[in-house]
């Protein structure tokens, strides 16, 4: 199966580090984040799950569950979690899925098939670092995917997720390089003078299918 925005996230079974989850209940009535590393013990992979732990307010903020996956299994998992906050001067609470069969891998298509280094003693490959960001409704509403070599910008995961969540609120979408503040573009299915109505800070038109108006946060 071929995942794309406006997919419905897979629903699986994992073993994770915080007990048993199947996806969906684990997502409630929340957003998520699944994103999986290379393997446990690596060094781009420790400095990244440090960050998200770091974060972890952030995502609260926003109403956002994070968790994690690799091919590894539990133990390494929870050995690797003590280096993670040592290092990163963090208490790492959210959870990483033990994924040492794939299965998960393979229903999100996060398994390396570039790299070959990035595989396991078998010969079988580590993941990539895939991000999907689901919404509440188990939409997928983004897909990213990193080489192993690269480790990701979670800033950048957040500022998307704001980007999402007000666009689901207010009829607007967001500019190149936005951050939250920042001005908005009237949605293209709004009129300008819908436009006024919707939005009392003002309406700025630029070009009739470019019109900035003040952030609604």
């Amino acid at each position: 199966m071929t995942l794309r925005l406006g997919s419905i996230a897979p629903d699986f079974e994992a073993k994770t580090t915080k007990g048993d989850i199947k996806f969906h209940d684990f997502i409630g009535d929340k957003w998520a984040i699944l994103f999986s590393h290379p393997a446990d013990f690596t060094p781009v992979c420790t400095t990244e799950l440090g960050l998200v732990a770091a974060l972890q307010d952030e995502f609260d903020k926003r109403n956002v569950k994070v968790i994690g996956l690799s091919a590894n299994d539990l133990d390494s998992h929870e050995k690797w979690i003590n280096d993670i906050n040592e290092i990163s001067n963090v208490d790492l609470q959210f959870p990483i899925i033990a994924d040492a069969d794939r299965k998960v891998s393979e229903l999100y298509d996060m398994l390396d098939h570039q790299d070959a280094t990035n595989i396991d003693a078998k010969g079988v490959p580590f993941t990539v670092r895939s991000v999907f960001i689901v919404d509440p409704k188990k939409t997928i509403r983004l897909i990213l995917t990193y080489p192993a070599s690269t480790g990701r910008n979670f800033d950048e995961i957040l500022r998307v997720i704001d980007s999402l969540q007000l666009g689901d609120k207010h009829r607007i979408t967001t500019p190149g390089n936005w951050k939250k503040g920042d001005d908005v573009i009237v949605h293209p299915s709004v009129s300008t003078e819908e436009a006024q109505k919707l939005f009392p800070k003002g309406v700025k038109v630029v070009r009739p299918y470019l019109r900035l108006t003040p952030s609604p946060f």
